[in-house]
């Protein structure tokens, strides 16, 4: 197996256990059942927090898993980051063990993982089809002649 195969059988194997796992915790939260009403109330969140965070589950499950969309696996990725350490800092706040506290942090290093691993054609920078009919963009900086002058003379 070349490195580069084996780069991706890690991305894709942290990418089913973490991101993509989050469809699991989507649907059972959607569901409302009683493991997750008791979770909840536990953890002292209002119950229709469960129906926004669930949404937010799944949609960012499919926006990671799916083709394309860079942009969008940037802000799921984000999200499932802030998530899981709220996770962790809900269950220290009420007192849980550590295994609960650490739970999500073991998932959070799955998600880190798969961002770390993706492919390029999964990245922003590398997604990003540069526009042939769009004027290049420069910042004052590196546009300036004054600062190139300056650089030059030093």
């Amino acid at each position: 197996m070349t490195k580069q195969q084996l780069k991706t059988a890690a991305f894709w194997a942290t990418t089913i256990l973490g991101p993509t796992s989050f469809v699991i915790g989507g649907v059972l939260g959607l569901m409302s059942g009683p493991e997750v009403v008791e979770s909840t109330r536990h953890l002292g969140y209002p119950l229709y927090f469960v129906t926004i965070l669930s949404t937010w589950k799944l949609l960012g499950a499919i926006a990671i898993t799916a083709p394309g969309l860079p942009r969008l696996k940037e802000w799921a990725y984000a999200g499932f980051l802030f998530d899981l350490t709220a996770a962790a800092v809900s269950h220290a706040a009420v007192g849980d063990g550590a295994g609960d506290i650490i739970a999500p942090l073991g998932f959070l290093a799955l998600v880190l993982a798969s961002y770390t691993l993706r492919p390029a054609s999964r990245t922003l920078a590398g997604g990003a089809v540069p526009r042939e009919s769009a004027p290049a963009r420069r910042s004052a900086v590196d546009g300036s002649d004054a600062v190139a002058r300056v650089l030059t003379a030093a």
